[in-house]
């Protein structure tokens, strides 16, 4: 996995607690904070409500395919992709039906 540097503000309270983490599990501050990242994006993917709002970006194009199908599941982002290609020819689907 590549890593990326980022720099975010924390308050001092959080950063003495991983300090603390870091020290009782003889792991760096960094670890600490990445692991604890991703125990809760972890936690808040499997929220239902959270997997709706993240359907909701892909179907206003704020996010792209790949990203959707990172979080929901491949299978399921096929499923919400054919259901947004069919919504976005609604209107000429209709036409098609009515001509016939």
């Amino acid at each position: 996995m590549t890593t990326k540097r980022v720099n975010f503000r924390l308050p001092e309270e959080l950063i003495t607690q991983a300090d603390i983490a870091a020290e009782v599990t003889h792991k760096n501050r960094t670890e600490v904070l990445v692991e604890a990242l991703r125990q809760y994006l972890e936690e808040i993917e499997s929220e239902e409500s959270f997997r709706e709002a993240v359907v909701e970006l892909y179907l206003d194009g704020e996010i792209e395919f790949e990203k959707l199908a990172e979080v929901i599941g491949r299978q399921d982002a096929e499923a919400v992709r054919a259901s947004k290609n069919v919504l976005d020819r609604g209107e000429e689907i209709a036409d098609e039906l009515a001509d016939l």
